[in-house]
């Protein structure tokens, strides 16, 4: 039987006794995430992106069959967390720069050769990590977030996950996006290939984002969710509250705004030293 037809089955049953072989599944489930093989969320062909739903209900079923257990290191520092989620192994054959100081990967999440991993950060659980990117310190890549090649997650970035529902897409940053300094992405966005985000950019479901080289809005709707354009450059900037209050007080709202799009200018702004890496 297909894996997945397996991990199905299992996650269809009631209550909370697993097997051995329960556990043998799952541990091979979580083998073809480490290395990549499935995933939670995939690019077709015509550039949109489709959620492998019963891949969220596997990672879902690691909660559920997992056991607390201590995990703690030989230091004063105590930890507790499921036995089917330790840290994930890593070895210098994975060609993954993982620098010293406090950093963490959770099992079940995919780190590409060549991605560079400055100390402190965190990936979750089923999150795709493609080559040459770099996560900087006191980044976190949430659960099931997928990540493209050769982007910049700068310090402090946030980049979310979405678990749950397990038929909604996660957050998506496709390939050669810089991410600036403390930028959250959250609840589905799918930032395009190319794209900037300016320190401090927030991106959510609910934010409309106004483009002002195109003179559009772009916001989630019931059919579509929020996507930033291909190689737009995105900056924190804010709108007029309506209404007599809000002009009364002088209120204004958060509002990202996409100024440009990538020019040469910005191409020599955003590169990431080949030597870094």
């Amino acid at each position: 039987m297909p894996l997945r037809e397996e991990i199905e089955a299992i996650c269809a049953r009631s209550g909370t006794e697993f097997s051995a072989e329960d556990r043998t599944l799952f541990d091979e489930f979580k083998t073809q995430l480490n290395r990549g093989e499935v995933r939670a969320a995939q690019r077709q062909a015509n550039g949109s992106w489709t959620v492998n739903a019963w891949v969220k209900q596997g990672i879902l079923l690691g909660f559920r069959m997992g056991r607390l257990i201590e995990m703690s290191p030989a230091s004063s520092l105590r930890f507790f967390d499921k036995d089917t989620y330790p840290t994930r192994p890593t070895t210098v054959a994975d060609n993954v720069r993982i620098v010293p100081g406090g950093s963490s990967i959770r099992d079940g999440a995919y780190i590409a050769p060549g991605v560079v991993c400055m100390p402190p950060m965190y990936v979750n659980v089923g999150a795709y990590v493609d080559e040459g990117t770099m996560i900087d310190s006191h980044a976190l890549v949430g659960s099931c977030a997928q990540i493209g090649k050769r982007v910049h997650l700068s310090a402090a970035a946030q980049i979310g996950g979405v678990l749950e529902p397990v038929g909604a897409v996660p957050v998506v940053i496709e390939d050669d996006v810089l991410v600036g300094g403390g930028c959250g992405v959250y609840e589905g966005t799918i930032v395009r290939e190319r794209a900037v985000l300016a320190a401090g950019t927030i991106l959510t479901g609910s934010t409309p984002v106004y483009d002002l080289a195109r003179e559009k809005i772009y916001q989630r709707t019931p059919e579509a969710l929020l996507e930033i354009p291909a190689g737009a450059v995105v900056v924190p900037g804010s709108r007029n509250v309506r209404g007599a209050c809000g002009q009364a007080w002088g209120l204004s709202l958060y509002a990202p705004v996409i100024v440009k799009y990538r020019d040469e200018k910005t191409e020599r702004a955003v590169q990431l030293e080949d030597y870094l890496r």
